[in-house]
Formats: structure tokens, sequence, C-alpha cells
């Protein structure tokens, strides 16, 4: 018959059949097993918390606001990682997207108008006007898009937030818009010739790639939209 076992320095004795009991119950040892390890993987010395804290994150990955960390150093302009996230690419391409649709309807229906109604009148007063009705529309379109898209902001938040959109955004597109299609059609619409058509094509897409590399900068350093 196997003894008991004694208790020593103030330790509680453990019977045989407790020691047998705690053998046979697998589940109360897969606890302690797994409870074991989950500490171990949560410690802040773990190979897998040390990897993850010296390796540099998106912003957008970490907040929905992609603002920067107060702890970590900005990074440079001229690294190669500043410009590598694809996250932040991403939603700079959409606001982007967002900007050339509202300018591009201004600007178009504008220049259509002033040539079938005011043909005389000059180079300077043929690019202008349509350059301020997009930037207008613009604007327009990204105060319908909060008050009634997914932000659903209060008519007063959304127009101070369309307002706050980025000017040199707005600006670069449309200069650059205009000047392509000026240079390409020499301000004519025509929506009967292909040749508009392909012209309004190319204008579009030098719009849409002049401003982004800033937008991109904006949102990667600020955390701030052009929308």
């Amino acid at each position: 018959m196997i003894p008991i076992i004694r208790a020593t320095c103030g330790i509680r004795p453990y019977s045989r059949t407790i020691i047998n009991s705690q053998l046979h119950h697998p589940r109360s040892l897969l606890a302690r097993v797994y409870t074991t390890a989950n500490n171990t993987l949560n410690s802040p010395t773990s190979p897998s918390k040390q990897c993850s804290q010296q390796t540099p994150t998106c912003p957008s990955k970490l907040s929905p606001s992609l603002s920067p960390q107060p702890d970590s150093p900005p990074l440079p302009l001229l690294s190669r990682i500043f410009w590598r996230c694809r996250h932040t690419w991403k939603r700079a391409s959409i606001n982007t997207t967002r900007c050339l649709i509202g300018c591009t309807t201004g600007d178009f229906a504008a220049l259509w108008y002033l040539q079938s109604f005011h043909p005389d009148l000059s180079m300077g007063l043929m690019m202008g006007i349509p350059m301020t009705a997009g930037i207008t529309s613009s604007l327009l379109l990204e105060t319908l898009l909060l008050r009634f898209g997914r932000d659903r902001m209060p008519l007063q938040a959304a127009v101070k937030t369309a307002a706050g959109m980025s000017m040199v955004s707005m600006l670069a597109m449309e200069s650059v818009e205009t000047a392509v299609d000026w240079k390409l059609t020499g301000g004519v619409v025509d929506v009967g010739d292909p040749v508009f058509w392909g012209a309004a094509v190319a204008a579009m897409a030098a719009g849409f790639v002049a401003p982004l590399p800033w937008n991109y900068y904006r949102l990667r350093r600020w955390g701030k939209g052009c929308h």
C-alpha cells in the first residue's frame, strides 16, 4: 500500500487519489499548457512581440484616420518606405477619383456652354471659367457624398469638411486637365468626334496622376485627405 505523501514546510499533503485524478483529467492538463503558451506569446520579451515592434507599419493599418503615431518619428520624405504603403495609395486613389469626377463634370459642362453660347471669349476666360466651375462642382459633389453617403454628416459639417479640402490638389488637377484638353482639341467640345473623347480620356488620366502624389503625401504624413 502506497503511503500518503506527508506535508513539509506548510505544504498541503496530496494523497495518491488526488494525484491520480490530476493525471487522468487531460482537460486540466491542456488548460495549463494553453495558459503557459499564451503567457509566453503575449510576453513583451517574446520574439514575435519584438519583431512586431521593430517592423514599421502603415498608418492606415493602425488607425482609420491615418494619423501618424505620436511616439514614432516621421519617416523621411525621400525614403522608399514612406512611399510604399499600399493602404495609403488606395485611399489616396479613391479620394483623387472622387475629386476627378466632380472637377471633370463641371469643367467640361462649362466648356461646352461657353463654346456654344459665348464663342468670342478670350482664351483666358475660356480656361479660367471651366476651372472655377470644376472646383465648384467638386465641392458640391463632396458635400453631397458626405451628407447622404456613408459618413452621414450634418449639412453644416459636410459643407465645412468639403471646403477644407486641399485646394492645391484641385488646382493641380484642373490646370493639368484643362491644359491637356486644350492642347489636343483646342478647347473644342464635339461629342460626335472620336478625337474629342480620346482627348477627354487623356486629359482625365493626366488630371488623375498630377495630384495623386500630393494626396498620398498628405495622408501619409498628416493623416489629411483631399476629401
